[in-house]
């Protein structure tokens, strides 16, 4: 059988565990009753045998490609630079047109003689041997092209600025090595700060946007009551430009209003999700480790960018030697080769997303148990259980719902490549409203998939189930998502600015004293890299464990009355539901008698404030 969840009395939990002594039951919790069992199998299965198949076309590709031709490059005769001839005889004929010279040359070089159209591939020992080209590894590149990145490596030279770099780093390694455990105090500190800080945070927020809001209204009347007073309207120009400032202001001072009037009315939604910031802060303090699932998150996602880059490559590869004019030949790619290519994309983007959905339900999964556990000091093994949820019932899950993200990515790939292609023209544009909506389908789906893995956690459903009880609490609470989704997330972008900020800092405090550095802002921008990277690994914790409280809380006011069926929730959240205060006035004088003596619940104590 599988593990449930009860949400019945604690005095009748042993009753029903001795007449189910083939269930097993969590005594310290207060979810439904519900045996858990695998969810959306099916679709587990189609991921399977996707990359199995795919597995299959990769090993075609492999058979007809050679890494060499990517690596090194071909000649026009269809021969790896740096290899001796080894085709079929009557290919012979295209080697005595080239130099037997270059045959083993390990330098690639693409050109188009004179008043020609066609380019020529071939092999060279030396760049110099072509005017107008350049080394860069085994290829030769024009020096023609004026772009920024060309100038700086024609001033310091590629190979020596890596060569300087790294002399730089001899002398800054110690520090560059302090500065990232700095990085991570920084990062760790704020996390426990945060909770004290959200509240202030965010208020600095929503009162600076008033007053700058306010400002702006006022220096644009200041300035239409210059211009209208001291300038004399001649022209129809100056008649224009005080109509536009006149237009300006108008806009200006609608906005400051409702900006001042949504934050009034949002003000206790704005509570809320300061509450909801405290709890999370509690959650992670019983549950430090969950701060350290994003890095194995982010190795996994690693190698999976490793593989693909890797295979693609081999995909390049691949091919049948083909005639494209006399004595020039190239590798052809057939139906299964090109088909691979996006396959193979279309495989990185759903393993990527699949990963960051085991990580969220991970997250979501231990969550719920702190909030609704008995005991919050004392959980046993909420990361381990919630892992083996995971594996054990809802692979499934994760599947079908990193699948339909991971097809909204791809839509979005190729539009945006085809709005390339097509961008001087009319479809261009059409195609720039159908990549907005696809990034906006993009971000509605993100916020889906998070709240139904938030629901599996908690009761086991299945995909297409959890999303649609996920989707009654986001619709009847719109407010309260709202605010989390706006204040939160801005609140949350500014920690990692902040988390940075310091960072880089302290690192150029620490980098000022050091002699013979040449290129001082290499390691800044690392560093600042690794701090984004470590505050944003930390916040992204915090995020789902917020959205993660906030549904624990909707499904605690459904389920519970807070008499007779005690809330889960803490007293900081308890001011958020309706008849909070005749709530706890009941729910101590309930305390106050037997255990067996029943007390009459709350009329609808379901609604949240």
């Amino acid at each position: 059988m599988g593990v449930i969840f009860a949400k019945i009395h604690p005095l009748q939990l042993e009753d029903f565990q001795k007449s189910n002594p083939s269930i097993t039951t969590h005594l310290d919790s207060n979810l439904p009753i519900r045996i858990r069992k695998p969810t959306d199998v099916c679709f587990l299965t189609v991921f399977a045998i996707y990359l199995t198949g795919l597995s299959s076309l990769f090993a075609y590709c492999i058979y007809h490609g050679d890494f060499g031709r990517v690596v090194n490059g071909y000649d026009n005769c269809g021969t790896v630079c740096e290899r001796n001839p080894r085709h079929l005889p009557e290919l012979m004929s295209c080697y005595d047109t080239i130099n037997q010279a270059t045959f083993g040359s390990y330098h690639l070089v693409i050109y188009r003689e004179a008043q020609s159209k066609l380019y020529d591939r071939v092999c060279t020992n030396n760049c110099s041997n072509y005017e107008g080209y350049k080394t860069f590894f085994n290829r030769c590149l024009p020096t023609n092209r004026r772009t920024v990145l060309d100038k700086f490596f024609t001033k310091t030279g590629l190979k020596d600025f890596f060569v300087e770099v790294s002399e730089d780093f001899e002398i800054y390694w110690k520090n560059f090595i302090y500065l990232c455990g700095i990085s991570l105090a920084i990062s760790l500190g704020f996390l426990l700060l945060f909770p004290f800080l959200a509240g202030l945070l965010v208020w600095i927020i929503l009162i600076g946007t008033v007053v700058v809001c306010v400002t702006v209204s006022i220096c644009l009347w200041i300035t239409w009551k210059e211009l209208n007073d001291f300038q004399q309207l001649d022209s129809e120009i100056q008649k224009r430009e005080v109509w536009t400032f006149l237009g300006l202001a108008i806009v200006a001072t609608v906005v400051s209003v409702a900006v001042i009037l949504v934050i009034f009315v949002m003000t206790k939604r704005v509570k809320l999700v300061i509450q909801l910031f405290n709890e999370a802060g509690k959650a992670i303090s019983s549950i430090p480790l969950l701060l350290f699932q994003p890095f194995q998150t982010f190795l996994l996602i690693i190698v999976t960018l490793s593989l693909w880059i890797y295979f693609c490559l081999w995909i390049s590869s691949s091919g049948y030697l083909t005639e494209k004019r006399p004595n020039v030949y190239y590798y052809r790619k057939d139906f299964l080769m090109e088909t691979t290519k996006f396959l193979n994309l279309f495989a990185m983007l759903w393993t990527v997303q699949f990963v960051i959905g085991c990580q969220h339900m991970v997250i979501a999964g231990a969550v719920v148990k702190w909030y609704f556990s008995k005991s919050k000091s004392s959980i046993d093994s909420p990361i381990i259980q919630s892992m083996y949820y995971l594996s054990r019932y809802h692979l499934g899950t994760v599947a079908i719902g990193s699948f339909w993200l991971t097809l909204v990515q791809f839509l979005r790939v190729l539009t945006a490549w085809l709005q390339k292609k097509l961008k001087k023209t009319r479809n261009g544009r059409c195609l720039t409203f159908c990549h907005c909506f696809m990034w906006i389908l993009e971000r509605t789906l993100n916020i889906l998939n998070r709240n139904a893995y938030i629901i599996t956690a908690m009761y086991g459903h299945s995909f297409y189930k959890a999303g649609k009880q996920a989707f009654n609490h986001l619709a009847s609470n719109p407010l309260q998502v709202a605010a989390i989704n706006s204040v939160g997330d801005f609140v949350l972008f500014l920690s990692k600015v902040l988390v940075v900020a310091c960072t880089v800092a302290i690192g150029s405090y620490l980098l000022k004293s050091k002699e013979g550095i040449r290129y001082v802002w290499v390691p800044l921008v690392f560093i600042a890299l690794f701090s984004y990277f470590i505050s944003h690994c930390f916040m992204t914790v915090y995020e789902m464990t917020i959205d993660t409280i906030f549904l624990c809380f909707c499904e605690d006011c459904q389920m519970n009355d807070g008499v007779s069926r005690p809330y889960s929730m803490s007293r900081g959240l308890m001011e958020f539901v309706e008849n909070s205060k005749h709530t706890l006035e009941k729910r101590n004088n309930h305390a106050d008698l037997s255990n067996n003596t029943q007390t009459k619940g709350l009329d609808s104590p379901r609604s949240i404030k």
